[in-house]
């Protein structure tokens, strides 16, 4: 399952060695150890699935302000886009459905994309305009939809460009311009208008986001940092008790990390 929230990543690590990293980190607080993934959206808020299948919301206070338990309702839960806390897209990719929720985690929209003649998509995102992003892969567009599913605008077909289309797994709506990542493609910048301004070849890369312009990610046992644009990719090694956590997300106040169903916080020093 992909979560990709709004986050602003690694903006103040040091990248530049192992020894500054572990010194920047104090442990401060855990969560539960059934824990299957989570997000932080920017306001601190966490969202945290449980192998009960049920999704909880839990503010920058500790305190539980939402729970969304009909989870499996449309199957398996593929991705979770907290871009925008008002607003939360939960993406059903087995049955292609996009579920809307309002900050308290109850239903306020359902979209089924095939009834729109989207049968193939792997990835969805909110949109600047509170809309939805998808990526047609049986066309090779980039799509924006409404609430409704009807089309709004899309980009030109990708396969003028490229012999393989890109296949994405996240889409995040920053700064003006629309990132789509497909870890053996690299990343795919577009602005609004549906036109591809760059791709960048990142490979490999794990809790790929993005915050102010800049790529974030997790590759082996570093962190990666990348503005598009420039020619240096920053990597840092992280300390040997981050190696095996099975998601990594990064506040400019704390470090999440989840390893073996337990959810860890650290502050940033």
């Amino acid at each position: 399952m992909k979560f990709h929230p709004y986050i602003w990543l690694l903006l103040v690590l040091p990248f530049s060695s192992a020894a500054q990293v572990d010194s920047v980190f104090s442990f401060e607080r855990d969560w539960g150890n059934q824990i299957v993934d989570f997000t932080v959206d920017n306001l601190g808020n966490l969202y945290i699935l449980g192998k009960n299948d049920e999704l909880k919301k839990i503010d920058a206070n500790g305190d539980s302000v939402g729970v969304f338990n009909a989870v499996k309702r449309y199957g398996q839960l593929y991705s979770i886009d907290v871009t925008n806390p008002l607003k939360i897209l939960l993406y059903y990719k087995d049955f292609g459905t996009v579920l809307t929720l309002d900050r308290y985690l109850s239903i306020r929209n359902t979209l089924d994309l095939r009834r729109q003649n989207l049968f193939q998509v792997k990835a969805v995102g909110l949109a600047y305009d509170n809309n939805i992003w998808v990526f047609d892969e049986q066309e090779g567009k980039l799509k924006r939809v409404g609430e409704d599913g009807k089309l709004i605008s899309q980009s030109n077909d990708l396969r003028q460009l490229f012999d393989t289309l890109p296949s994405p797994d996240f889409i995040t709506d920053q700064d003006g311009l629309v990132y789509l990542y497909d870890s053996a493609r690299g990343a795919f910048i577009f602005d609004y208008y549906g036109t591809l301004k760059s791709r960048v070849p990142l490979l490999g890369w794990r809790d790929f986001t993005v915050a102010a312009k800049t790529m974030y990610g997790r590759k082996e046992k570093e962190l990666l940092k990348y503005q598009p644009g420039s020619l240096n990719l920053q990597q840092v090694k992280l300390p040997a008790t981050f190696f095996s956590a099975s998601r990594i997300r990064i506040t400019p106040q704390r470090l999440y990390i989840l390893n073996n169903g337990i959810l860890q916080a650290y502050a940033i020093r």
